[in-house]
């Protein structure tokens, strides 16, 4: 089954800080927005 979430995101001293609005807890970073997105989602599996 296909989820869909929403990534809410920030920058912080050149880090992307994101999180899932749908899913408390679920933080991550990256160097880039395409790196952030990678790391949320293996953040997001290891709580599944």
């Amino acid at each position: 089954m296909l989820r869909h979430f929403t990534l809410e995101y920030w920058i912080d001293d050149d880090w992307y800080i994101g999180r899932l609005k749908e899913v408390p807890g679920v933080f991550s970073q990256g160097e880039s927005l395409e790196e952030l997105e990678e790391n949320i989602r293996d953040a997001y599996r290891l709580i599944k």
